[in-house]
C-alpha cells in the first residue's frame, strides 16, 4: 500500500514541476509582451497603430461578455444545488 502512496506523491511532484515550468515560461512571455508594448507606445511612428491593435485584441479576448451561468457550468457548478 505504501508504494501506491509513494507513486502518487512522485506523480504529483512531477506534475507540479511541469506546471511550475509552464507558468515560468508564460510569465517570461508576458514580460516580453509588456516590454514590447511599452517600447511601441513610446515610438511615435508605431504608437497609434499598435495601440489600436492592442485595444482591439484586448476587447475581443479579455473584455468579451460571458454570462455567469456559462462560467459556472464550465467550472463544474450547476444551477440546482442538488446537482453540485
Amino acid at each position: 500500500m505504501r508504494s501506491n502512496t509513494e507513486n502518487r506523491q512522485s506523480y504529483l511532484a512531477e506534475e507540479f514541476c511541469q506546471k511550475d515550468k509552464q507558468v515560468m515560461q508564460e510569465s517570461k512571455i508576458a514580460i516580453l509582451k509588456i516590454q514590447s508594448w511599452q517600447f511601441a507606445s513610446k515610438t511615435p511612428g508605431i504608437r497609434q497603430t499598435y495601440l489600436e491593435q492592442a485595444a482591439t485584441t484586448v476587447s475581443k479576448s479579455l473584455l468579451s461578455f460571458v454570462p455567469n451561468s456559462f462560467v459556472l457550468s464550465e467550472e463544474g457548478y450547476y444551477l440546482a444545488p442538488v446537482e453540485n
